[in-house]
């Protein structure tokens, strides 16, 4: 399956259907469901990081079971918005999970999402244990929230 811009997604997706948003790391994949309405996303949960057939299989039954019709998955690109080995890797990726769950995706920029994240963990006092449980479900919630509200104008 393909990889779409943000507006291509939201035209394939089924009224009411929800968008699960992804910050794959290397140990492990943050995950994130948006409202029916797409308007906000909230964190999920976390997967531990395995082979491809093992994930997909693990989104495609969050997908089954939430009502998501499509996937946001964070591009994670070079200081001056340049596309690296990173950002590479991830494309591909998300190129295998696609054809492997039938979802569609678009990427999104994840610039600074997991900084972001911890700075506000920290702000708020959470432990460093906590912080470790917290942050990569948080980031793919900020990822897809880029998403959403790009798609809200």
């Amino acid at each position: 399956m393909a990889l779409y811009n943000l507006a291509d997604l939201s035209a394939l997706l089924a009224p009411q259907a929800r968008l699960i948003g992804l910050d794959p790391g290397a140990r492990r994949i943050g995950v994130a469901l948006s409202d029916v309405a797409r308007r906000i996303a909230s964190p999920y949960g976390t997967l531990a990081r395995a082979k491809l057939a093992r994930n997909a299989a693990e989104i495609q039954a969050i997908a089954a079971r939430e009502g998501a019709g499509g996937l946001i998955i964070g591009l994670p690109l070079e200081g001056g918005q340049r596309f690296g080995p990173r950002a590479q890797a991830a494309r591909d990726w998300a190129h295998a999970l696609s054809s492997a769950t039938g979802l569609p995706v678009a990427m999104v920029d994840e610039s600074f999402t997991t900084a972001e994240t911890h700075e506000h963990l920290i702000g708020a006092g959470i432990s460093r244990a906590r912080r470790a449980e917290l942050v990569d479900k948080m980031a793919a919630a900020a990822i897809l929230q880029r998403a959403l509200d790009a798609l809200a104008g």
